[in-house]
């Protein structure tokens, strides 16, 4: 029996954490939050980064096992059951502000750990259904153009002034937050509009998947707003806003400040493992489902997570995403130790400036 897959049911944990959380007052009301956010960050500080990588024998026996899929499966009818516990937590009356605030943190957890990381795991896939269940999960974060803009726009213009999702040099996330946020949903917007037209279909048709996929998130806001009212549906309205910074923030760490060069005929270079952050901290990779190996997955989409790789000439992070994510809220300290880095290791390209 292979073993090797079920080491991924341990972000699972956040699953029963935040059940604890959703169903607890005061301070257990941040367990989930507190074990993403301190307890795991403080581990990575100590623990050093596994490089090792699958030998080719072993990539085939894992991309094979369907172990590996059904796990990521199972995170479709948690996060649906998560989200209908939220909502039932916060009809609570005996709530204080601090409780409601921690469920709504919780469930933003969810939504980015879950919600948006497992739907860009599963939309890469060309299976159908998994596409499906990557849009269902993207519902419950309301983020459901990043499908669209991710696929078929970031992934082209990644390390360009043309992908609002990767960060300037010396950008602050919080200059970034805006920008990205306005521009990644505009981006779905164009793209979906010109598919529409190489069809020859109305770009205001239901043809147009952006269309389909705002219209279903209209109905699934009004369906919660009736069933919960308009309170419950605000609480949920900024855990899933909380899920997209999440997301948002993951990005941001991922790109900083990294460039593709362009040719003399204005084509960009292809995008290799140089072009990315890469994080081998084992706790935030299992975390994550190896979406902190991503270097390898731009330098190859259709790797599915198990099998991503450690490149010895990509970008390293100091430690691991969780980490990196806080870091990146104190500008001061994340500009001091990511631009050296930058200047020491960056290649050829300079970086990617304003």
């Amino acid at each position: 029996m292979n073993v090797r897959p079920y080491k991924y049911l341990s972000p699972f944990i956040v699953f029963v954490l935040a059940w604890i959380s959703l169903q607890a007052s005061g301070w257990l009301s941040f367990l989930a939050v507190t074990y993403a956010f301190v307890c795991i960050p403080l581990l990575e500080l100590f623990l050093k980064p596994d490089l090792s990588n699958f030998s080719v024998a072993e990539e085939e026996v894992a991309k094979r096992d369907k172990t590996y899929d059904a796990i990521l499966y199972l995170v479709l009818p948690l996060q649906y059951f998560m989200l209908i516990s939220f909502l039932f937590s916060m009809k609570q009356s005996d709530l204080s502000t601090v409780d409601k605030a921690g469920h709504i943190i919780t469930m933003g957890l969810l939504c980015g750990v879950f919600g948006i990381n497992v739907a860009h795991e599963l939309g890469h896939r060309v299976n159908k259904w998994e596409q499906l269940m990557a849009k269902a999960l993207l519902l419950t974060s309301l983020y459901t153009h990043f499908f669209i803009e991710h696929n078929k726009g970031h992934h082209k213009h990644v390390a360009t002034h043309d992908d609002p999702s990767s960060a300037r040099y010396n950008e602050s996330i919080f200059a970034f937050y805006p920008r990205t946020l306005f521009f990644t949903y505009i981006s779905a917007w164009k793209i979906a509009n010109k598919e529409c037209e190489k069809k020859g279909k109305s770009a205001l048709s239901l043809h147009n998947e952006m269309l389909q996929l705002q219209l279903l998130q209209l109905a699934f806001v009004l369906i919660i707003f009736l069933l919960f009212g308009l309170i419950i549906l605000l609480a949920y309205l900024l855990a899933a806003f909380m899920g997209m910074l999440l997301l948002e923030c993951v990005n941001y760490i991922e790109h900083y400040g990294l460039s593709r060069s362009k040719s003399s005929s204005g084509l960009y270079e292809r995008t290799m493992p140089h072009h990315s952050w890469n994080s081998n901290h084992i706790i935030g990779r299992l975390m994550l489902f190896e979406l902190s190996r991503h270097s390898d997955h731009h330098y190859m989409a259709s790797r599915k997570y198990q099998i991503l790789r450690h490149h010895e000439h990509s970008m390293q992070m100091p430690t691991g995403y969780p980490g990196m994510m806080l870091l990146a809220h104190i500008p001061p300290l994340w500009f001091y130790i990511m631009n050296n880095r930058i200047k020491k290791e960056t290649p050829a390209a300079p970086p990617l400036t304003a």
